[in-house]
């Protein structure tokens, strides 16, 4: 089986956004250029991290190699929609990511869930983003991007935007309220 990179460096546009109502969401990275659109699903967590992790990255990359970086985005960032048709081309396993010094670009590497990716992403949901992106994985499809300081702080923001924009967490508890309410652990089993 061959597999592929869908390599976007750099890409017209790169989105985190989701489909389907509160609660029901998917999460997806999208990517076009070229007349080309690739889009991968993946976790709401692997989202809220990449972002973070992305962030650390900026800051590493001022500190160690003097990088000038943009101020925070505008909050008129990208705030359209995903484009359509979104098909899923596979659902991410790891992610890795890599400044490059010659080009101060950020590279974001979004490698498609193997047997073994999916035991370890359940182990060390934390670790996610500290994988060698030099593995060899190469049997694995993946979805490569390289971005702008500016561009990577661009999709900070929407990022988390998009995490934020869902169920409204319970006060109590921090689980997300169904609009029907929900069974809150604080209240042993009783609803509010």
């Amino acid at each position: 089986m061959t597999h592929q990179v869908h390599a976007f460096e750099p890409p017209e546009r790169f989105v985190a956004g989701t489909v389907g109502p509160p609660g029901e969401r998917t999460f997806f990275l999208q990517a076009r250029g070229g007349g080309r659109l690739v889009s991968v699903a993946l976790e709401k967590v692997q989202v809220s991290l990449l972002a973070e992790k992305l962030e650390e990255l900026l800051a590493e990359a001022q500190r160690r190699f003097g990088v000038q970086l943009p101020e925070a985005a505008p909050v008129v960032g990208d705030n359209d929609p995903l484009d359509t048709p979104v098909d899923e081309e596979f659902r991410v396993g790891t992610l890795g990511l890599a400044f490059d010094v010659d080009s101060a670009t950020v590279v974001i590497e979004a490698i498609a869930a193997g047997e073994t990716e999916v035991e370890v992403a359940l182990g060390e949901a934390d670790d996610d983003e500290d994988e060698d992106p030099d593995e060899p994985d190469d049997d694995l499809d993946r979805l490569r991007v390289r971005l702008t300081p500016e561009a990577t702080r661009a999709f900070i923001e929407r990022a988390r935007r998009v995490v934020n924009a869902g169920r409204p967490p319970c006060p109590l508890c921090g689980q997300p309220l169904d609009p029907a309410g929900h069974l809150c652990p604080r209240h042993n089993g009783y609803h509010r």
